[in-house]
């Protein structure tokens, strides 16, 4: 471990952001502590990178009463130095970080004997110790700040919708979604969550057939069941349609069905999810449901539990590069309203989920009243928090549940 870092210890950038200079010679063996002190010369007297070839002849040259034992010895320790590799800086900072702390720890230690014999009652001496090792923890930092002109900044700040929504009423307000947006869609069960993200991503000038690589990750209901609901949508046709005529079917579901994967989650988690956006790169991600890749264990409270499931799929947006459809129900609350939903009916988070969404939309319909025959197709599309476009409302649409097909 320690020729390793010695080896690294050569590079002028390594030495400098480590604050090698500052490594006290305690860190190392003995023989290894002289290597050490010829690299602290060379950088001061070179100010640049150098190899282990270089480090042997200064420590030659300046050592020259050594016997020739000692110089077989040294030999053999360069040689095993050079065929050490570089440590990563990440690597190197947890060595370096573990052995400022057995210095410390010696050193406390040390200066303890003397408070339990009653020798030492001050405690400056302790705070010393701690105070002349305290930065020494961390590397010197450089950053490369972001860039923050005009340029840039047009660019970054998705003045443009990548991916638009298809049902014409919201996409004149909302308009669409980009890379790293986390969008949160809550209803009561029996809305049409599914019917929803099936309707944007498979229905007529979808995200599909914008082509968006699309991921539907579903826990809720089976994939089949789910699948359907793809299929109808992309082809406008219910499932006794489809089995009377395959072949329609066939040419209006094909195009759409390249750009979309499928899979049951049932039991998987959050990390799951990253491992997937990481190895298929999707564009569109639906988490059905988002809750359900929660895992509780060490968190006191269920809020706190889906609060942290939340920040993790919006982490997995950003740094996939994709944005994520996370579907969750309503709570009992909501149950009979139409537009006066809010942030505060997610079940089982009523702040923490919604704190971390860059789009909400919470889907609504009418109660069914005494005497009607059959269920009212329309939605109430509520948008409880944008940061995409500062718009706040709701816009009506129709569910033909037919087809899976929000339509206007």
């Amino acid at each position: 471990m320690e020729l390793g870092l010695i080896r690294s210890l050569m590079d002028k950038k390594f030495y400098d952001e480590h604050r090698g200079a500052r490594c006290p010679d305690r860190l190392f063996s003995k023989d290894v502590r002289k290597i050490k002190q010829a690299i602290d010369k060379a950088m001061q007297q070179y100010e640049r990178s150098v190899t282990p070839d270089e480090i042997e002849a200064l420590f030659v040259s300046g050592n020259p009463t050594m016997t020739t034992a000692q110089k077989g010895a040294y030999s053999s320790l360069f040689a095993q130095v050079k065929k050490e590799q570089p440590m990563g800086s990440d690597i190197a900072q947890d060595v370096l970080s573990k052995l400022f702390q057995q210095v410390i720890g010696e050193d406390i230690a040390n200066i303890g004997f003397d408070y339990v014999n009653g020798v030492q009652n001050n405690l400056e001496p302790l705070r010393n110790i701690i105070e002349s090792y305290g930065d020494d923890f961390t590397p010197n930092l450089n950053i490369e700040w972001d860039d923050i002109d005009i340029e840039t900044l047009l660019n970054k700040n998705d003045l443009e919708s990548q991916w638009t929504f298809n049902i014409p009423t919201l996409c004149r307000k909302v308009e669409g979604v980009n890379a790293g947006h986390l969008i949160e869609i809550g209803a009561r069960p029996n809305t049409g969550k599914t019917s929803f993200h099936a309707s944007i991503i498979a229905g007529p000038n979808g995200f599909a057939r914008q082509g968006a690589s699309c991921i539907v990750l579903c826990n809720e209901e089976g994939a089949h069941r789910v699948g359907a609901r793809y299929l109808t949508a992309a082809s406008g046709m219910t499932m006794h349609e489809v089995k009377a005529d395959p072949k329609k079917a066939h040419e209006r579901y094909e195009p759409v069905r390249k750009n979309i994967k499928l899979r049951d989650a049932t039991g998987k988690d959050m990390a799951w999810v990253e491992s997937v956006c990481k190895t298929y790169k999707p564009d569109i991600v639906v988490l059905d449901m988002g809750d359900k890749f929660a895992r509780t264990a060490g968190f006191a409270r269920q809020d706190e539990a889906l609060k942290a499931n939340a920040v993790y799929a919006r982490m997995i947006a950003k740094q996939h590069g994709c944005a994520i459809f996370y579907m969750s129900q309503l709570s009992a609350e909501a149950e009979g309203k139409t537009t006066s939903v809010n942030q505060s009916m997610m079940e089982g988070s009523r702040t923490g989920k919604a704190a971390e969404a860059d789009l909400m939309i919470l889907i609504a319909k009418d109660n069914v009243t005494e005497g009607q025959e059959e269920e009212s197709t329309a939605r109430y599309l509520n948008c409880v928090k944008n940061k995409l476009t500062g718009w706040h409302g709701h816009v009506m649409c129709n569910l033909d549940y037919r087809t899976a097909r929000y339509e206007v």
